[in-house]
C-alpha cells in the first residue's frame, strides 16, 4: 500500500524555497463534513423514492429518484475525491492528487447525461402509450424530496471552491427541479387525470439540467486537458515577455492551471547575456504577477 505522505528521499523536492512560488500541491482546506452530510441525507431518502416512484408508476417521480440515486453516488465519488485530493506529493505523483476533483466532477457530469438520455427516451415512450400515475402518492414524496434536496442543496452551496462540489450541487439541482416538477405532475394528475404531464415535465427538467451539467463538464474537462486557463491571454503572455528588457525572444511556452486558481507558466527565453539573467527573471516575474496573476514560473535562459 502506497504511503500518503511523502518519502522520506523526496519530502525535500518538494519543498518550496524562499523565492519560489507558494502554491499548493494538495487541498487542505475543504471540509468533507459538507459532503459527508450530503452524501447522508440524499442516499436515504433515495431507497425511499426509488420504491415509491415504482409504486405510483409515475415516470416524473422515478426520474427524480433516479437523480437521487446518481446524486448518491456523485456525492460518494466526490467525498472520495476530496480525500485523495488531501494527500501531499510523493516520489511518484510530483504534482499530488489535487486533478482527483476535477476527475471525479467529470465522471458525474457523464453519469448526469446519462441519466437525461433515459429520461428523454422513457418519455417520449409514455407521450404516445400513457400509463396511469398516483397522483396523491407522486406529490407526497415528491414534496419530501424537494425539501431534502434544498437541504442538501443548501449544504454544498457553502463550498463553492470546488469544482467537484460543483458538479454535485449541479445533481442536486437537477433533483430540485425534478422534485418540483414531480410536485405538478401529480397535481394535475390528481383534480385533470392528464397523464400526458409526467412525461412532458420530465423532459423539461431534463432539458434544463443539460446546461448545468455542460458546464461542469466544459470547466473539468478544460482542467484535466491542462488549457490555458479561461482568464489568461496565451499569446499576450507571450507579447509582454518578448518586451521586457533583455528578452530577445520567447519559444516552448506553457501555461496551465496548477491546480483551480493556480495558473503556473514553463519556458524558454533567449537572452543577450547570462549574466543579465538574475535581473531578467526577476522582472519577468514581477510582470507575470502584476498583468496576468501567474505566481507559478519555471524558465530555462539561453542564449544565442
Amino acid at each position: 500500500m502506497q504511503s500518503t505522505q511523502p518519502d522520506q528521499s523526496s519530502a525535500h523536492l518538494h519543498a518550496h524555497g524562499a523565492g519560489d512560488a507558494k502554491h499548493a500541491h494538495s487541498i487542505a482546506g475543504r471540509s468533507q463534513a459538507i459532503l459527508g452530510w450530503a452524501l447522508g441525507l440524499t442516499l436515504v431518502f433515495a431507497v425511499v423514492e426509488v420504491a415509491a416512484g415504482f409504486l405510483a408508476n409515475s415516470l416524473a417521480l422515478i426520474s427524480d429518484a433516479g437523480h437521487m440515486v446518481t446524486d448518491a453516488a456523485a456525492l460518494g465519488l466526490a467525498l472520495m475525491a476530496q480525500l485523495i485530493a488531501r494527500r501531499p506529493p510523493s516520489a511518484r505523483h510530483s504534482f499530488g492528487f489535487v486533478r482527483a476533483e476535477a476527475l471525479a466532477a467529470f465522471v458525474n457530469a457523464l453519469a448526469m447525461l446519462a441519466v437525461v438520455g433515459w429520461i428523454v427516451v422513457e418519455a417520449l415512450g409514455r407521450f404516445t402509450t400513457p400509463e396511469p400515475v398516483k397522483g396523491g402518492i407522486v406529490i407526497m414524496v415528491a414534496a419530501v424530496g424537494l425539501a431534502i434536496n434544498l437541504m442538501v442543496a443548501w449544504v454544498l452551496s457553502r463550498d463553492q471552491q470546488s469544482l467537484n462540489t460543483r458538479a454535485a450541487l449541479v445533481h442536486v439541482m437537477g433533483d430540485v427541479l425534478g422534485s418540483v416538477a414531480a410536485i405538478i405532475a401529480g397535481v394535475v394528475i390528481a383534480l385533470t387525470g392528464w397523464m400526458q404531464i409526467d412525461p412532458l415535465l420530465s423532459m423539461l427538467v431534463a432539458i434544463l439540467i443539460l446546461k448545468s451539467t455542460f458546464g461542469v463538464l466544459r470547466d473539468s474537462y478544460h482542467f484535466l486537458m491542462e488549457a490555458v486557463p479561461r482568464h489568461i491571454d496565451y499569446v499576450q503572455v507571450g507579447a509582454d515577455l518578448a518586451t521586457v528588457p533583455g528578452v530577445l525572444s520567447v519559444h516552448d511556452l506553457h501555461v496551465w492551471d496548477m491546480s483551480p486558481g493556480e495558473p503556473a507558466l514553463i519556458g524558454h527565453l533567449e537572452i543577450r547575456d547570462l549574466a543579465e539573467w538574475p535581473h531578467v527573471l526577476e522582472a519577468v516575474k514581477a510582470m507575470l504577477l502584476e498583468r496576468h496573476g501567474i505566481d507559478h514560473v519555471t524558465l530555462q535562459p539561453e542564449t544565442r
